[in-house]
């Protein structure tokens, strides 16, 4: 097959084409360095307008066409399974071709060559649910012709990534109508694709790793713990006192906000009093709300790995170094605590609180397609890196959240980070009150689930 005909297929398939790049974009964001494997005719890479754009394939025929069409990109014939570049990429896209190699396991370890940490590898393949169909397709003329395919599964593209140093974060399925038909096919491929049991039935599978090697060591990373603090003057002290020191260094940072208290004063009291002793700094908040008290300490925070203690130490200050440990191994990229694990002190979350964070386990856990079984709980864990990118692509969601922890979850899941649980014993706090009302917040919490199922499940 020539150049030009792939591309004359591509435009009389131009839904199926133009709903994959939809998908890919959700996950690759414009001006990314990206790398693409099979590149074809080099019309994939271009609709996703990398700052920096390179394909391979093994057909002279396909690379001299898409230079030609595409010279703002960089095209190479070259074989996956002895990749040669002398770069990293910030997405490594193999789309629809991971079924012809001839080692899969080989193009995996060889795509290694190209990745950093934060590298995101993404595969789509066709689900062959619907082989029959497109044999049939193809038979017709309808469907433009390719070679045998392997028979992989999710199960066996994973295996094949764990073998080869990647680390699954997700996979599902989209496109129950890959042909365009008025009306039903956004109504099918929008809303219905991604319900379960008829999500298994999707047309496109996509799977999105990272590689895990070239970690830094936990002894060379340094801590930034940003403490909001509202009406909590009793738990000041002890929570300078009772935080661990983490890593190669470690700074607390208090936001005071709106305190109705002398919270304020005993910040300042026991900044002056720990001075040369432990690094603390503090700072009183302008606006309103958690989210702006974590958005201006992280703003404040220095250090590598930047997390959240609720200064009500309903998380003890010495469980800390478990989630410190779980990033800076590189076991996740988001860690978050649960309280849903270990059975809590009495009163220390109401019964309609539990039911309501219950709810919204099972539903985030299905929306962002990774497990999160509390979505609520304050202390969660990320590195500066990975906020700054979470911060400069806030506009996608928009300042929806004055809870903070929703726009950090769905900041987190469009930068395609692990996410990983850390269970903690959830205690009774022992000044003060709570400062959350269930219905009115509960309410908003409610709308802001139905908000990001627009913005992450049904596009």
């Amino acid at each position: 097959m020539t150049g030009p005909e792939r591309d004359q297929w591509i435009r009389r398939n131009r839904y199926y084409h133009k709903c994959l790049v939809n998908l890919l974009k959700f996950s690759i964001p414009e001006g990314s360095r990206i790398l693409e494997i099979g590149c074809g005719t080099g019309y994939l890479l271009d609709q996703l307008k990398p700052s920096r754009g390179v394909g391979i394939d093994l057909s002279s025929n396909f690379i001299q066409h898409a230079q030609a069409q595409y010279p703002q990109h960089e095209f190479r014939v070259m074989d996956a399974e002895n990749l040669s570049l002398d770069e990293t990429f910030d997405f490594i896209l193999i789309s629809d071709t991971v079924g012809e190699f001839r080692d899969v396991q080989r193009v995996f370890e060889q795509v290694q060559n190209a990745c950093t940490p934060q590298t995101r590898l993404v595969v789509t393949y066709l689900n062959f649910f619907w082989l029959p169909l497109l044999n049939l397709a193809e038979k017709l003329g309808l469907k433009m012709p390719q070679r045998r395919q392997n028979w992989l599964d999710i199960s066996d593209i994973a295996n094949l990534l764990d073998v080869a140093g990647f680390d699954l974060i997700r996979t599902g399925k989209k496109l129950l109508l890959p042909v365009y038909v008025p009306v039903l096919s956004w109504f099918f491929n929008r809303y219905v694709a991604n319900l379960p049991l008829f999500n298994y039935f999707g047309f496109v599978t996509y799977m999105v790793a990272r590689s895990t090697r070239g970690l830094p060591g936990a002894d060379e990373q340094t801590v930034s713990v940003v403490v909001p603090a509202r009406n909590e003057k009793g738990n000041i002290e002890e929570i300078v006192r009772r935080t661990p020191d983490m890593g190669r260094h470690t700074e607390l940072i208090f936001v005071e906000g709106n305190s109705t208290d002398d919270t304020w004063q005993e910040i300042e009291r026991v900044v002056k009093k720990y001075e040369g002793i432990r690094d603390i700094k503090c700072v009183q908040q302008s606006g309103k709300g958690k989210g702006d008290a974590v958005r201006k300490g992280f703003g404040l925070a220095t250090c590598d790995i930047l997390m959240i203690l609720d200064a009500d130490m309903t998380v003890p200050p010495e469980d800390l170094p478990k989630f410190f440990n779980a990033i800076a191994s590189g076991k996740g990229e988001y860690i978050n605590g649960t309280r849903l694990v270990y059975p809590m002190e009495d009163q220390a979350m109401r019964t309609l609180n539990l039911l309501g964070n219950k709810f919204f386990s099972i539903a985030f856990s299905w929306l962002l397609s990774q497990r999160l079984k509390d979505t609520l709980c304050g202390t969660k864990v990320m590195t500066r890196e990975n906020y700054r990118k979470l911060a400069a692509n806030r506009y996608y969601f928009g300042d929806f959240d004055p809870f903070g922890d929703f726009d950090l979850i769905f900041g987190a899941a469009k930068l395609n980070l692990k996410f990983v649980e850390i269970p903690i014993r959830y205690r009774a706090r022992t000044y003060g009150e709570t400062n959350i009302s269930r219905f009115k917040h509960g309410w908003l919490l409610l709308k802001m689930t139905a908000f990001a199922m627009g913005k992450i499940k049904f596009i």
